[in-house]
C-alpha cells in the first residue's frame, strides 16, 4: 500500500507584496460606493479589527501576519521534503484564469508535460500582482521555475477517477493561461519563500471551479457590493468534493507511488461575505469548520451545504473538502495544524499536515 501525505496551505496573493501594501484588498473595498459610510468607518469596526488596522492602515499587523504565514509555510515544506513524494497533486481554484466562457469544468486534471512558470510575466493572472505592485522578492520577469509534469501518472489518475464514476475533465496543455493559475503558482512560490529550495517535484494540478455561480459573471473576483449579477451554474458541492478526495485516496493508496496531496486556499474571503460588508471574513464559520477538522468530524464537513459555504465566503474551502475526503478515506492522522486569524487581511489562513497511519 502506497503512502500518502496530506497538506493544507494558503495561496494568499497579497503575501507577494510589501507589508505596506498587504491591505490593498480592504483598501479597494473601502472605495466601493455600494457599502454605506458607517460600515466603512473604522471607529465602528470590531476592536480586534481596529487594532490590526491601527494608525498605519495595517502595515505593522501585516508584518506579524507575514511572519506567522512564512513560519507555517516552512513547516509544511519540511513535511513535504521529509516525505520525498514521487508526485505532488494540488487542488486549487481557477478564478477565470485558464477556464473561461468557452469551457468551465467542475474539476479537471492538468496532465501537462514540463512547463516553465514565469510568475511576473503574467502576474495579474497568476499571483494577483497586477496594478503595478512590485513583488516582495524584487524579482523580475525572467524569474521562473521549471515545473516537472508526469503525464503518465496524470493519465492513470484521470482514468481511475472516471472508472470510479468521478467524471473528471483533463487537459494536456493550457487553454487561456500561459502556465498555472494563481492557486498553484502561489503555493509553489510560498513553499520556496526564502528562494533556497526550488521546486523539483513532479506536479499535477487539479483545478476546481470553486467560484461556481460567479466564476464568469464576476470573473471569479471582487464584485461591487449589491451589484445585480447574472449568476452562472453552481460549483460542485462540499460533499461531492469530499467524494472526489476519497476516490483520489483509494487510487493512490493502491498505486506504486508516494503521493503528497495539497489543498491550496485560504478560508472565508471577506470580499465574498455580504453580511460583513465585504470588509472581514466570517471567522465564526471558519472556526466551526476548523473545530470539526481538528476533531476528525468529517460528517460536519460532508453535511455542510454549498449555500452555507457561499454565505460564509468559503468558496475556496472546496479545495480542502477534497483533501479532507482523502484523509478520511485513509484514516490519516492530523499531525499538526494552525489557524491564522485576521480581521483585516481578507481571509483566515489554515495550515495542516496529515500523515498516513
Amino acid at each position: 500500500m502506497a503512502e500518502i501525505l496530506g497538506l493544507g496551505l494558503s495561496h494568499y496573493p497579497p503575501l507577494c507584496t510589501s507589508d505596506e501594501k498587504m491591505g490593498w484588498l480592504i483598501e479597494r473595498t473601502l472605495k466601493d460606493p455600494g457599502i454605506p459610510a458607517d460600515a466603512k468607518d473604522s471607529a465602528q469596526w470590531p476592536t480586534e479589527m481596529q487594532a490590526e488596522w491601527g494608525n498605519d492602515r495595517g502595515a505593522a499587523a501585516a508584518a506579524k501576519h507575514r511572519a506567522a504565514l512564512v513560519e507555517n509555510f516552512v513547516r509544511v515544506r519540511q513535511a513535504l521534503d521529509q516525505f520525498k513524494p514521487d508526485v505532488v497533486v494540488i487542488w486549487g481554484d481557477d478564478q477565470y484564469e485558464n477556464f473561461k466562457e468557452d469551457i468551465v469544468p467542475a474539476f479537471s486534471i492538468l496532465a501537462y508535460d514540463d512547463i516553465d512558470l514565469y510568475p511576473w510575466r503574467h502576474a495579474q493572472q497568476t499571483a494577483g500582482m497586477g496594478e503595478g505592485r512590485p513583488n516582495v522578492w524584487n524579482e523580475g520577469p525572467d524569474k521562473h521555475y521549471r515545473i516537472r509534469g508526469n503525464r503518465a501518472i496524470a493519465k492513470y489518475f484521470a482514468s481511475k477517477l472516471i472508472e470510479s464514476n468521478i467524471d473528471v475533465a483533463y487537459a494536456y496543455k493550457p487553454l487561456h493561461h500561459e502556465s498555472l493559475a494563481h492557486a498553484f503558482t502561489n503555493a509553489i512560490l510560498y513553499l520556496d519563500y526564502e528562494r533556497k529550495l526550488g521546486w523539483d517535484y513532479p506536479t499535477i494540478c487539479f483545478p476546481v471551479n470553486c467560484y461556481g455561480k460567479s466564476v464568469i459573471c464576476a470573473r471569479g473576483s471582487m464584485a461591487p457590493f449589491g451589484k445585480e449579477m447574472d449568476f452562472d451554474p453552481p460549483s460542485p458541492s462540499p460533499a461531492r468534493l469530499m467524494e472526489v478526495g476519497r476516490a483520489t485516496a483509494r487510487i493512490f493508496r493502491d498505486s506504486p507511488w508516494r503521493v503528497a496531496l495539497i489543498a491550496s486556499s485560504s478560508w472565508s474571503h471577506a470580499f465574498l461575505v455580504d453580511h460583513t460588508w465585504h470588509l472581514r471574513p466570517d471567522t465564526e464559520a471558519d472556526r466551526r469548520l476548523y473545530k470539526a477538522m481538528t476533531s476528525g468530524d468529517y460528517q460536519q464537513w460532508q453535511n455542510t451545504s454549498l449555500s452555507a459555504f457561499e454565505h460564509a465566503g468559503q468558496q475556496e474551502v472546496l479545495n480542502w473538502c477534497a483533501l479532507l475526503g482523502a484523509m478520511q478515506e485513509i484514516g490519516a492522522e492530523l499531525k499538526w495544524s494552525d489557524f491564522v486569524e485576521t480581521h483585516t487581511f481578507n481571509s483566515n489562513k489554515v495550515f495542516a499536515v496529515y500523515n498516513s497511519k
